[in-house]
C-alpha cells in the first residue's frame, strides 16, 4: 500500500503533467512538470520511470475523468442537458489532446488497465440512449455517430475555440428530433 505522501505526489504530478501536455504537448519538459508539481525530478522517476509511463497516466485519467462526467451528468442533469453538456465535455477532451494520443500509439496503444475506446463510446451511449428515450435526440443516432462527429470538428478546429463552439451548436441542432 503506498503512503499517503506518496499517493499525493503522485496526483500532484498527473494533474500537473496534463496541464503542462496540455499546454505544450506529449514533449514537454519533465523537469517542468515536476517543479509545477512542487517535488524534484527524482520524485517524478520514482513514480514515472519514462515520459511514457507519465503520458499513459495522463491519458487514463483524462479518459476516467470524461466517461465520470458521464456519471455525473445523468444523475445530475436533465437528458438533453446531459446530452449537450457530454458532448462539450468529450469535445474539450478532443481538443486538448495535442498529439498526446498519437505520441503513445507509434510504437504500441498504452495499456490503460481497460479498452478506454470502449469506455468512451459507453459514456456516449449512456447519454444518447437517455436523451433518445425522453424523445429529445435523433433515433437513428448511434454513439460511434457522435464520437465520429465531435472528433471531426476537434481536428477541423485545432486552433479555433469559437468556430469549435459554433460547429457544435449546429450540430446539437441537427441531433434534435422534431
Amino acid at each position: 500500500m503506498q503512503r499517503a505522501d506518496a499517493r499525493r505526489n503522485r496526483e500532484r504530478l498527473v494533474t500537473a503533467a496534463r496541464e503542462t501536455f496540455a499546454e505544450e504537448g506529449p514533449d514537454a519538459s519533465l523537469n517542468e512538470i515536476a517543479r509545477r508539481a512542487g517535488v524534484g525530478p527524482g520524485t517524478l522517476y520514482r513514480h514515472f520511470p519514462n515520459r511514457e509511463s507519465l503520458l499513459t497516466a495522463v491519458l487514463r485519467d483524462r479518459v476516467v475523468t470524461l466517461c465520470g462526467r458521464a456519471d455525473e451528468l445523468v444523475e445530475s442533469a436533465s437528458p438533453d442537458e446531459a446530452f449537450s453538456a457530454w458532448l462539450r465535455a468529450f469535445l474539450r477532451h478532443a481538443r486538448t489532446d495535442h498529439g498526446l494520443t498519437g505520441y503513445l500509439m507509434i510504437e504500441k496503444p498504452p495499456d490503460l488497465g481497460f479498452d478506454c475506446h470502449q469506455a468512451i463510446r459507453d459514456a456516449a451511449a449512456q447519454v444518447l440512449e437517455r436523451a433518445q428515450r425522453e424523445g429529445s435526440v435523433r433515433a437513428d443516432l448511434t454513439a460511434g455517430d457522435l464520437l465520429q462527429l465531435i472528433t471531426g470538428i476537434a481536428l477541423a478546429t485545432a486552433a479555433d475555440d469559437a468556430q469549435a463552439d459554433r460547429l457544435l451548436a449546429v450540430v446539437l441542432d441537427g441531433f434534435h428530433s422534431g
